[in-house]
């Protein structure tokens, strides 16, 4: 049977616990004192990058040893915790910034610990998810974060076609050399009417945050370089409920559809209905099937 332990422990209280704590994202001031007392009273602590959690632990005098934690070696690494914890040793997980497990290593190690008997105990704090979608103003209950989205730009499209149609606040985390053509595929397949909140190096000393139509985020990024800099956090507004609902398109949409399929192929049609009104491209592919089937 998994354990987890009570949330009212502030401090290790046992040994042979995993702690998996939340770092700041940028400024430090939002290391929470539970994080800081946690990680002076462990025996070790895993990092995704020594070489950047080392300045971290330096300023608030944590002298814990630590031991590198990453993608690469995560399975190994986690026989090594889980022997640690065996012993009666307590142990710290930590990524480079924010939640580990959350578009970081870690997910892994706390699987294996659990199948292993061990018991784990979230110490959390600061996520670029959350932290973005607490100032994005956006007013469905339900989101769905879908994390990095794939490098190669075929995968990257299919996966966004795959999500065009979501009811729910849809997140993406985003690296600066590929935000523009992100968001430039975006608008290409939901449309370039979709509203967007673009964060831009979240509490950090150059934080952005950016709130437009998906047409006008990609001009935005592309007018200033240095909004192409950075770690990138996007929140995307649900579908339109009447493409999700399954009905047809207005009498007025769906002649000037047939207008566009009389002069266009079906894909640059649809990319064209789609700017324009803004509707998600899989109803408008559907719809546009129909047409010219008819």
């Amino acid at each position: 049977m998994t354990h987890f332990s009570s949330p009212a422990s502030a401090l290790p209280e046992s040994e042979g616990t995993l702690y998996v704590v939340a770092t700041p994202i940028g400024n430090l001031g939002d290391m929470t004192l539970r994080a800081i007392e946690v990680l002076r009273k462990v025996d070790l602590i895993a990092a995704e990058d020594t070489r950047t959690s080392r300045p971290l632990l330096d300023h608030f005098g944590i002298m814990a040893p630590l031991v590198s934690l990453h993608q690469h070696n995560e399975r190994k690494k986690a026989q090594l915790l889980i022997h640690k914890l065996q012993e009666g040793r307590s142990v710290a997980l930590i990524s480079d910034a924010g939640t580990p497990a959350i578009s970081d290593p870690g997910a892994r190690v706390v699987d294996e610990v659990l199948k292993a008997g061990g018991k784990v105990v979230p110490i959390p704090g600061v996520s670029a998810v959350t932290t973005l979608l607490s100032v994005a103003g956006m007013t469905c209950p339900q989101f769905y974060f879908h994390g990095f989205l794939p490098a190669k730009k075929g995968e990257r499209q299919r996966q966004i076609q795959s999500l065009a149609d979501l009811t729910a606040v849809v997140v993406f985390y985003e690296a600066p050399h590929r935000i523009l053509a992100t968001l430039t595929v975006l608008a290409q397949e939901w449309g370039g009417a979709r509203r967007v909140t673009l964060g831009r190096e979240l509490t950090k000393r150059f934080e952005t945050l950016h709130r437009s139509t998906l047409e006008e985020a990609v001009h935005w990024v592309q007018a200033d370089p240095n909004q192409q800099r950075g770690e990138f956090v996007l929140a995307i507004e649900p579908a339109p409920e009447v493409a999700q609902a399954g009905t047809v398109l207005e009498p007025s949409q769906e002649r000037w559809l047939a207008v566009l399929l009389a002069h266009l192929p079906v894909k640059e049609a649809v990319h064209v209905m789609g700017e324009a009104t803004g509707l998600p491209r899989n109803p408008l592919y559907a719809e546009a099937l129909r047409l010219k089937g008819s």
